[in-house]
Order: structure tokens, then C-alpha cells, then sequence
């Protein structure tokens, strides 16, 4: 019996069209050759892959899964399409024309102000919320105490976290420049204070338990990437084979926050596999692509991780951002400065780079404590009754 897992193909109507259902067992191998099929998608409504119900493309299948899996096609043949009612997931805006207009042009003028696609898309959306929350006043008529209230009612509500709270600040701010005729006072809009929390840091022994537990070549590859050079996920998304100098051991990060350029170090170690990667899977463009040559997804690499974590035994919570943080931390629990450490993350500023000298080990962690010094104190005399134990034993 041959042991590759077996795919079953079936009919459903989906999308107003015949579709083919392509279906097999979770399988991220399987998944990433799914992935090669022009037009394959994944539907949540199904909760399978599909493709156009099409001859050509039931041949292209059988060609993309040869070697990889069995193709089972015989309930093509007598299952009857199934339609599929889809309900819509997001929800309608109740705005004017006059309003719609105006945010077009808000997100046109932060746009003009080059502001990342991230950061333009997240303002558009907050002051979408609090132009349709105060749809019955007119905007020459808002003030600091409808922000206020907006902030109460919705934010509260939605349980929403102090960061996101200031980015909607920032959003009001950018706003009352745009369109300066409200009567919302830029002074008096303040951003609540910023959560002081210490990032989660993996041990040097975690980080190679996760990566010996990423079993697919490619996810290791990115894995480690993003550990080996400190790269943030949107990093290693837009990296492009030609910015990875191999003789130089050097990887030119573009474009990346705040606009800026930087050199970050290629593993030594990183090497092989690096290269064992890129003969596999033949990455035309970017370092990682997904279907059609495009880049892969962030949604991907962090499920990947999570299940490397969960593999590898490590219950805290993981994302790609933990591993940038256990790099900082290492390098400086290796000596490497603070100011070296800020150029190869990126920072601006040197205070965003200090909050990995709260939980770095060096230095902090061979002080030793009071209690400790006490206990052997005692453990020194040579009086007996003053010989004991913490246990009580």
C-alpha cells in the first residue's frame, strides 16, 4: 500500500459558480502545494479549498498533486453541487455621501503624508467609527467631550487595548488638521499613558527547541530567519532574494519602519539551510512567496509558529515578534551594546532599545539576593542551633 495521504475531490456551488472541493487532512505540505494552483482559495464557509469546476482545472490538479498524494476524483461523478448560502461578515456603514467623501479625502491626504498603508488604513478605520458614532451632529459641531464619549461607549465596550486607544488619537489629531473647522482642540486631546510591560523572551535552548520542531523546510527557514537577524514579520514578508548578499554575509533590510534602511547579519550557521531552502522550493522574487509568486501571508508564519511552540513543549505565548525580542536580548546578554543593538533592530531611539536591559540576564542575574546572603551567613558559624533549613527538614 502506498503511503501518501489521499485527497478527495467533490462538487459544491459556491461563489455563484461550480466549484471543486479539494479536501484532505490538515497537512502544512499538502497545504503548500494547494497553494501552487492558480485560483485555488480557501473558504471558511466550506471550510475547504476550491477551485473553478472546470476540466482543465481538475487536470491541473492531478499534475500539481502527482508525487504528493492520491487524487480521489470518484464523487465528482454522482455527488450532487451543494449551494452554499454565504452571509456577510462585515458590517455596512451607515454614512452620507458628504461623509464618505470626506474620509476618501482623509485617506488621500494620509496618503500624501506617506504614512505606512498600515497606519493610513488603521486612521481611516478609527475615524470611519467616530464620524458614523456621531452621525446625527454635524462635524463643525464636535468637540473634545465627543471624542471622549466615542471613547467610553465604543472602546470600553470593545475592550480595546491602551495602544489602540492612542493610535485613535493620533487618528483625531491628523483628522482636525485635515479638516480643521470642528471644534476639537488638538492641546487638550491627550493619549493615556503607555503600558510599561516587559517583553516575552525565549532561552537560547527554547529558540533551537522550536526550530528542530518545525518539520517543513520552509518554515524553518523562516523561522529561524527571523530569529537569526532580529527581522520584524513584515521584515521577512518583503524580502527580496537580491537585498541577501551571501558574500558578505549581509542582509539589507529596505523600507522598513519609519521608512529606513539597514544592514543586518547573516547567520554563519544560518547558511545551509539557507541554501537548502532556495534549492527546494526555487523562490523566484522574495525570500518566501506564496501562490503565484506573491508574498507569503503573516496569517501563515504565525500559525506555523504557534504549532513549532506547541511541539516543542513551550505553553507562554509566542508570536514572530517574541523571537526579535529574544534575539535583542541575547545579543546583550553577550556583551553586544546598546547602541550596536539599536542599529541592527532599527530603532529610533535609544529608550526603545533600553527595555531589554529589564530583562537581559547579565549583570541583574548575578546579584545575588538578601536572603541568599543570610542563610549562608548562618551556614558559616559554627554555632548548631543556628544551622537550619527553608524546607523545615
Amino acid at each position: 500500500m502506498s503511503s501518501l495521504p489521499i485527497i478527495t475531490l467533490s462538487r459544491a456551488y459556491h461563489r455563484q459558480a461550480n466549484q471543486i472541493l479539494i479536501g484532505f487532512k490538515h497537512d502544512w505540505v499538502l497545504i503548500d502545494v494547494v497553494k501552487h494552483l492558480p485560483k485555488a482559495k480557501w473558504s471558511k464557509t466550506l471550510k475547504s479549498w476550491y477551485i473553478l469546476n472546470c476540466p482543465e482545472n481538475l487536470k491541473l490538479i492531478f499534475s500539481v498533486f502527482k508525487g504528493h498524494a492520491i487524487v480521489d476524483s470518484s464523487q465528482l461523478n454522482h455527488k450532487p453541487a451543494t449551494k452554499v448560502h454565504v452571509f456577510p461578515t462585515k458590517r455596512e456603514r451607515h454614512l452620507n455621501t458628504e461623509q464618505r467623501q470626506l474620509l476618501n479625502g482623509f485617506y488621500k491626504y494620509l496618503l500624501g503624508k506617506r504614512y505606512s498603508k498600515s497606519t493610513v488604513e488603521t486612521y481611516s478605520f478609527f475615524m470611519a467609527d467616530f464620524i458614523e458614532f456621531n452621525t446625527n451632529k454635524t462635524l463643525n459641531t464636535l468637540t473634545n467631550r465627543d471624542v471622549e464619549l466615542f471613547v467610553e461607549s465604543v472602546f470600553i465596550k470593545r475592550n480595546y487595548s491602551i495602544s489602540t486607544q492612542r493610535q485613535f488619537i493620533s487618528a483625531v489629531k491628523q483628522f482636525i488638521i485635515f479638516y480643521p473647522n470642528t471644534h476639537i482642540s488638538n492641546l487638550a486631546l491627550t493619549r493615556p499613558k503607555k503600558s510599561k510591560k516587559l517583553p516575552t523572551v525565549l532561552s537560547p535552548e527554547e529558540i533551537i527547541a522550536i526550530i528542530q520542531c518545525t518539520r517543513n523546510l520552509k518554515h524553518r527557514a523562516i523561522i529561524t530567519l527571523l530569529y537569526s537577524a532580529g527581522l520584524r514579520i513584515g521584515e521577512v514578508l518583503a524580502l527580496k532574494l537580491s537585498d541577501i548578499n551571501l558574500t558578505r554575509k549581509q542582509i539589507h533590510v529596505k523600507r522598513a519602519k519609519g521608512r529606513k534602511d539597514r544592514y543586518v547579519t547573516l547567520a554563519e550557521s544560518f547558511l545551509p539551510l539557507l541554501q537548502n531552502y532556495i534549492t527546494t522550493y526555487e523562490p523566484v522574487y522574495y525570500f518566501v512567496e506564496g501562490a503565484k509568486g506573491k508574498p507569503y501571508s503573516a496569517s501563515s508564519i504565525r500559525k506555523v509558529l504557534s504549532r513549532s511552540c506547541k511541539a516543542a513543549g513551550i505553553s507562554k505565548t509566542v508570536t514572530p515578534h517574541t523571537l526579535r525580542h529574544s534575539y535583542a536580548t541575547h545579543l546583550l546578554e553577550h556583551g553586544v551594546g546598546l547602541r550596536h543593538i539599536q542599529e541592527l533592530l532599527g530603532h529610533a531611539k535609544p529608550e526603545t532599545t533600553m527595555i531589554y536591559t529589564h530583562v537581559a540576564r547579565k549583570d541583574l542575574m548575578d546579584i545575588a539576593s538578601p536572603l541568599d546572603m543570610a542563610v549562608n551567613q548562618l551556614s558559616k558559624t559554627d554555632k548548631a542551633e543556628q544551622k537550619f533549613l527553608l524546607s523545615g527538614e
